[in-house]
């Protein structure tokens, strides 16, 4: 009997396919159902004194009104874009397979299908990232107060709060991507660039801003507090250490939950891409195994992250002695690896059974074995018991110039070899796919290596989420137990200690994951360019274009230009951060001088310094969005899409280069720093905090800070957001390749925007008004 399963019959699909879309969808709804009982497991906790629930208020009111703000300032924005996808279906005829898809009224479907998927996807992002925040937001309080009474019921709250940001991410990805194939079938390309394109750029806008919020509170707060008055990280009496707290969850929650929702939802997309076009050119009975197995694979990577995340507390007792966890850092992982065999077995069992091709299976583990091996990998960068921190510890017996310079050598070495694994991956891809007769089958390759790497995004997004939940659950108990010396709360501060300082580890090891994600979702959308571009071409009745020629000067010119934008990017970010901070550094101290703040008989006005944060995130917003939109286009139009094809090479080169590097060498420094405040405080052996080598570490750890929280994670979206305006505008560079007097009008609107951006990210923070 034949099935007509949600109407998936008419896609070509048969009986075994229609049931595993239906199990999909299936599996993207009990993500969502884990995410809503972890929540339940979590607010049902006790939020501890009535001191802890003060402090933790201050934050949440900080947080939400932080993100009321953003919104606000992004809508215009979205409201415009949405309109220009609506109008790009106008501009250039919709595909063939979407005119078979829908013989009538084609270009108003597609147009709405892909303005839909847009506001869709944008809303998707903009949800993960503001209900994993909340949660975030939560826990803290709840790990704080559980720290009294025990290691694992803290360690249980603060990673069960940031699973339930993880299965958000998998339920409304895998959601979304599936919805939309069920719907356009052969034409849910058109629909799902604007889907893509939508989750990418709110996670620009949540990665900036929350990325320079954070580290401008964060190095003001150091600056002052440790550095210049010698007290401790969270002390009550710093007027910038609320807005650090509140940073810790808009920029690590809501920014890295955005974050990676995107890369998770991207590779979706550009894998259905690629896949479709295989299904053209294979004349198997199984062709559109090319779109299935991808969407089951990630199904199953949802189950398999139930079970890993599910597991992690149960380590610390594990019946058998030599597999019990240590500590929370060595619990996550081997969770991560229960995910990881599930994950892996079930690939093989599909790739053989339903695909005939054990190659994908192979394809699944290489991704999910990229995974892995980050976490080690970027673990022994920054790691406090590993040599490359040990180094830098060493090095501050010199004082903060060796240190920045042992930071420097530590991220640059790191940042190669996390290039040579990458690589590595994609060169197993060519030898497993290389010998196909089409070169589409390798870009697929590259593509589903993406889809295994990020088949745990639970366990990802729960790690880093972990993170900073861990930190701020050790400001509130640093801020609520101030004074206090008895047993119970030594013991509680020493468990928040710990938990924290793993913390630091697993939110280098998940930046780790996300750059790399990062670049390979950027390597399939940049193969999807190439594919989009040269069916657009054979439409029009152009040369093909299969390749890019870097011999050619246009080209190169472009790779130049491509090269230097996440530079350029980085640069005005960092800027942002330091402008903000000395601003922050300047209240800090002015509240400092009022009688009784230092003394502890008055309370800082906290309010004004996150007002001062909020202001200079929001300043950042817009101009740098336009400069990743506007740059793409104005190579494209003026140089061609070949060039183009060039400016996202350097783009993606550039980037991985420049993130990795930044990511790891802030996470060396911060480590370090926290590696001498754990040594016995003396001042005569200069150990310790308020030692002269803590005040080096302290240094080198506020110059990383706005390297591996703001500009490093920010370049990820940044990628992306490229590759997506570029497969977009591609169709409308061919169709008008011949630039008449409107063209040129047009070519000088995008140059004049992003003089502006530029010039409206340089501009001063003194002539912007502060934040109410």
């Amino acid at each position: 009997m034949d099935l007509n399963l949600l109407g998936l019959a008419r896609h070509g699909l048969n009986n075994f396919e229609q049931i595993a879309i239906v199990g999909v969808m299936i599996t993207a709804f009990v993500s969502l159902l884990y995410a809503w009982l972890l929540r339940g497991t979590v607010l049902n906790k006790d939020k501890g004194t009535e001191k802890m629930q003060e402090v933790w208020n201050a934050i949440r009111v900080g947080a939400d009104s932080y993100l009321n703000r953003q919104f606000k300032t992004i809508l215009p924005a979205i409201l415009l874009l949405t309109v220009a996808l609506f109008l790009s279906v106008y501009i250039v005829p919709p595909t063939v397979e979407a005119v078979e898809e829908f013989p009538e009224n084609t270009t108003f479907i597609i147009a709405v299908g892909r303005t839909v998927a847009f506001v869709m996807g944008a809303f998707f992002s903009l949800l993960v990232g503001q209900l994993g925040m909340r949660m975030a937001i939560q826990a803290n309080v709840r790990a704080a107060s559980a720290a009294r009474r025990g290691f694992n019921e803290a360690l249980s709250i603060a990673y069960y709060a940031g699973t339930i940001t993880g299965m958000l991410t998998d339920g409304l990805g895998l959601f979304g991507g599936t919805i939309i194939f069920i719907i356009f079938g052969r034409a849910a390309p058109d629909a799902l660039l604007g889907f893509g394109f939508g989750g990418t750029l709110l996670a620009l806008f949540m990665r900036v801003g929350g990325g320079i919020f954070t580290k401008a509170a964060d190095v003001g707060a150091d600056l002052v507090g440790k550095v210049e008055k010698d007290i401790p990280e969270d002390d009550p009496r710093n007027a910038a250490v609320i807005a650090d707290l509140v940073g810790d969850n808009v920029g690590d929650c809501a920014g890295m939950a955005a974050d990676i929702f995107e890369s998770y939802e991207v590779t979706i997309v550009s894998g259905l891409i690629l896949g479709l076009a295989l299904v053209a050119i294979d004349p198997s009975d199984l062709k559109l195994r090319w779109i299935v197995y991808p969407l089951i694979i990630r199904a199953i990577g949802v189950i398999s992250s139930i079970l890993g995340t599910f597991t992690v507390p149960i380590w610390e007792k594990f019946p058998i002695k030599f597999l019990r966890a240590h500590d929370a850092e060595e619990a996550m992982f081997r969770s991560y690896e229960v995910s990881s065999v599930n994950t892996v077995v079930w690939a093989f069992v599909v790739a053989m059974v339903y695909a005939k091709d054990w190659r994908l299976g192979m394809l699944t583990t290489i991704g999910v074995a990229l995974a892995v091996v980050f976490n080690p990998l970027t673990s022994y960068f920054t790691s406090t018991r590993r040599s490359p921190v040990q180094e830098i510890v060493k090095s501050t017996k010199t004082g903060p110039a060796t240190t920045i310079l042992s930071g420097l050598s530590v991220g640059m070495e790191s940042s190669v070899w996390a290039l040579v694994v990458v690589a590595t991956s994609f060169v197993l891809a060519i030898f497993l796919y290389g010998n196909e007769s089409n070169p589409t089958y390798v870009l697929y390759a590259v593509a589903m290596v993406g889809i295994g790497m990020l088949s745990h995004t639970g366990n990802n997004v729960a790690m880093d989420s972990y993170g900073p939940i861990s930190d701020n659950a050790n400001g509130i108990g640093e801020m609520s137990w101030h004074g206090m010396e008895d047993e119970n709360t030594l013991k509680a501060r020493q468990i928040m200690a710990d938990l924290d300082a793993v913390g630091n580890t697993t939110k280098a090891i998940t930046k780790g994951v996300a750059i790399a994600s990062a670049v390979i979702a950027a390597v399939s959308l940049f193969a999807s360019y190439i594919t989009d571009v040269g069916r657009v071409q054979e439409q029009l009745g152009l040369l093909r274009m299969d390749a890019i020629r870097v011999s050619d000067t246009k080209v190169f010119v472009g790779l130049l230009l491509g090269g230097a934008l996440p530079w350029l990017f980085s640069s005005l970010s960092i800027k942002a951060v330091s402008r903000a901070a000395g601003q922050i550094v300047e209240e800090v101290r002015k509240q400092f001088r009022i009688p009784g703040i230092m003394e502890g008989t008055k309370t800082p006005d906290y309010a004004q310094v996150v007002a001062i944060s909020t202001a200079s995130s929001q300043k950042e917003l817009i101009p740098l969005a336009t400069i990743s939109v506007v740059m793409p286009l104005l190579v494209g139009l003026v140089l061609q899409v070949e060039a183009l094809g060039g400016f996202l090479a350097g783009v993606i080169l550039s980037g991985q280069l420049l993130a990795v590097f930044m990511a790891n060498a802030g996470g060396a420094w911060d480590n370090s720093k926290k590696a001498i405040e754990d040594e016995p405080r003396s001042l005569e052996k200069n150990t310790g905090k308020g030692s002269e080598r803590h005040k080096a570490g302290v240094v080198g750890d506020t110059v990383g800070d706005p390297l591996k929280d703001t500009a490093g994670p920010a370049l990820n979206p940044m990628i992306k957001v490229v590759n997506m305006v570029s497969l977009l505008a591609a169709p409308v560079i061919v169709q008008h390749r011949e630039l008449g007097v409107g063209g040129w009008l047009v070519v000088a609107g995008l140059a004049v925007a992003l003089v502006w951006a530029i010039w409206q990210s340089k501009k001063p923070m003194a002539e912007l008004p502060v934040a109410e």
